[in-house]
């Protein structure tokens, strides 16, 4: 197995975008999964997440929603770029779906087997790019943010497992709920895992809220999803 990293650019809604294409070229055909970053954008964590991906037979792109140069070296400058991103959710929408055609034309990937995950404000962008109705088998949130847009969801045919810390302030019971309503209504095939005393941003390493046993849980639920609804 010999996982390489690709620097993936291209042009899409609002901007050129610096992507990172990770798998493992001799694999073959394989499908695609895009992973959103949290609210500081691409970074090496990411890049080493998707690597685990890769290994477990998946090919990953590691998506920049943001657009190229647009790095957060702190909170302060994340927290800045995401109100840019989210202030406009259509666009935000134009911009997740343009990354998955990214993904379903990249080489040894198969176009008819995609997925999403993503943290944070990653999770996010992956219950939008649900909600727009994106031709994917399944996406995972990990401690994403609920809040719909302000427009209509189209129809929703993706499967959607939520990870989620049941004390996260983001995110609090009522905001959980009506995630799970919504979804409901929309006939989703879904799921929540919730995780007792545990806060926001709990799969990140060196956040105050990291928690080993939400981590490797829910990576296992999110690791036996993809391998279901790919199988």
């Amino acid at each position: 197995m010999a996982i390489t990293r690709t620097v993936h650019v291209y042009e899409g809604p609002g901007g050129i975008y610096e992507s990172m294409f990770v798998g493992d070229a001799d694999a073959g055909t394989q499908p695609g999964i895009l992973l959103f970053p949290n609210f500081l954008g691409t970074k090496e964590w990411d890049f080493a997440k998707a690597e685990t991906l890769a290994a477990q037979g998946y090919k990953v792109l590691v998506t920049d929603f943001y657009g190229q140069g647009k790095r957060a070296t702190g909170p302060e400058e994340a927290s800045k770029l995401m109100h840019e991103l989210v202030e406009d959710r259509a666009l935000m929408r134009d911009k997740l779906n343009a990354a998955l055609d990214q993904l379903k034309a990249a080489p040894g990937v198969d176009a008819g087997r995609t997925g999403a995950i993503g943290f944070c404000l990653g999770g996010k962008c992956v219950i939008d790019l649900a909600r727009s109705g994106a031709d994917i088998k399944g996406g995972v949130s990990f401690h994403g943010v609920y809040d719909a847009p302000s427009f209509p969801n189209a129809t929703m045919t993706a499967k959607l497992p939520v990870c989620h810390g049941w004390e996260d302030a983001l995110c609090p019971p009522d905001a959980t709920v009506g995630l799970a309503a919504e979804l409901t209504e929309a006939g989703v095939d879904w799921q929540i895992h919730a995780y007792g005393h545990t806060g926001h941003g709990f799969t990140a390493d060196g956040n105050p809220n990291f928690s080993e046993a939400a981590n490797r849980r829910s990576w296992k639920a999110a690791s036996d999803f993809l391998a279901e609804v790919f199988a």
